[in-house]
């Protein structure tokens, strides 16, 4: 057991108050600092930040939270207080913009589809909002594509999730040896080989049919990604030696 960074300790206070806030008040929190799609009514700006303290329930955000304790304090330990907040924030960014932009490509196929039958604009709106749509065009519609925009349409991103797996990603770059421990099955395995085993899941369910649960696995794979992405970069410029305190 390592002891506690600085800022790996605010981050989970603050994410245990945002739940504990959720907890008390219920839906409408949900509402304000969940991440809505960008052209839903409720989105808001400050939702792309917001939406990192966010979680669904305890489970959620207990391993969340134990990930970022694991394998956040290292980092921190390494890199110092303000690199690592950037770090973090940044992947965060990244997992959802991917996500935002997977979403935004479900939604076009959908209206396109409803735009080939004749349907107006407002009509096609009123349809993301309600899934309302009549006999006929249901017979005619690809029903798949229009399932997929209106769950897009009507989908809640929350979590630190993505950002936890860029923060993943920088550990198993920094410390490609440390040996890890699955939970299922219960074996020892090298962080060079787990994180990408990881990515690999979230892919394969990202572009299935199959899923274990309400999981954004394109969040993941953007946290991640932006995660090694930043890490060449500060590898090519010789950043990872340099602390920001």
């Amino acid at each position: 057991m390592r002891q506690l960074s600085e800022t790996v300790k605010h981050l989970l206070i603050i994410n245990g108050l945002f739940f504990f806030a959720t907890m008390a008040l219920g839906p409408v929190v949900y509402d304000w600092f969940s991440l809505h799609y960008f052209a839903s009514p409720k989105f808001q700006p400050w939702q792309l930040l917001t939406h990192m303290f966010m979680h669904g329930d305890f489970g959620h955000i207990f391993f969340n939270m134990f990930g970022l304790y694991m394998f956040g304090t290292p980092l921190e330990q390494l890199w110092g207080r303000n690199k690592f907040i950037f770090f973090y924030l940044s992947t965060g960014f990244g997992a959802a913009l991917l996500q935002m932009g997977i979403y935004y490509f479900q939604v076009q196929q959908g209206v396109m589809e409803l735009e080939g039958l004749g349907m107006s604009s407002s009509a096609i709106q009123e349809f993301l909002q309600t899934s309302a749509l009549s006999p006929t065009m249901m017979e005619q519609a690809d029903i798949g594509n229009l399932r997929g925009a209106y769950q897009a349409y009507s989908a809640v991103l929350v979590g630190a999730s993505g950002a936890l797996y860029g923060v993943l990603v920088g550990f198993a770059i920094l410390f490609p040896n440390a040996q890890l421990m699955l939970l299922f099955p219960p074996i020892p395995i090298r962080a060079k080989f787990m994180v990408p085993i990881l990515i690999v899941v979230d892919l394969f369910f990202g572009f299935s049919s199959y899923s274990m649960g309400p999981i954004a696995h394109f969040a993941h794979v953007g946290g991640a990604l932006t995660g090694l992405l930043m890490m060449w970069y500060w590898k090519r410029n010789q950043f990872n030696s340099n602390r920001w305190n």
